[in-house]
């Protein structure tokens, strides 16, 4: 009887005992142990296994083409990029502060605060940088995590951080 899968899995017994090993053990990622458990069902070899992909997605409630992908990047591309999740190349969101706009960022906080106001607020930088044209949209909390990234704190002079740490404790 010819298979209606196209990609056939079958595991040595080392490969077959590794995915026992994950699939039973319960520290290793959530994906990685169902990614384990399919392979497990789908392999050819052992008289468990051999399940087609309709009936393994069935039992562990998944798409057909999920458990084909996973069949798929098995035979392919060996145990590794079956079992793991592909890391991504790019983040989610664009980068919005970069070392220019970094740079451009110490120098507003460098330069003398508004009229009217002793220093430098979060909502002054932020609306410093939007009508400088340096950024379109920036929250105050970006503002905020890039000045404590640089360890960069408003309101403090650069006199007083290198006098309080000369100054020996008492």
């Amino acid at each position: 009887m010819a298979h209606p899968d196209k990609y056939i899995v079958n595991l040595s017994e080392t490969e077959r005992e590794r995915l026992k090993d994950i699939s039973r053990n319960g520290q290793a990622p959530a994906k990685k142990i169902l990614h384990a458990r399919i392979l497990l069902l789908a392999d050819q070899t052992h008289v468990e296994g051999g399940w087609t992909d309709q009936r393994i997605s069935e039992a562990l409630g998944l798409h057909p083409y999920s458990i084909a992908r996973i069949r798929k990047r098995f035979v392919t591309q060996g145990e590794a990029p079956a079992l793991n999740r592909k890391v991504r190349t790019t983040p989610p969101n664009p980068v919005k502060v970069d070392g220019e706009v970094e740079a451009q960022l110490v120098a507003i906080c460098c330069s003398p605060a508004p009229e009217g106001r002793a220093g430098w607020t979060l909502n002054l930088l932020v609306d410093a940088l939007k009508a400088r044209s340096i950024v379109t949209e920036i929250s105050r909390e970006t503002v905020r995590q890039t000045l404590k990234k640089m360890n960069y704190g408003l309101g403090k002079s650069s006199a007083t951080v290198s006098l309080k740490r000369t100054v020996p404790a008492l």
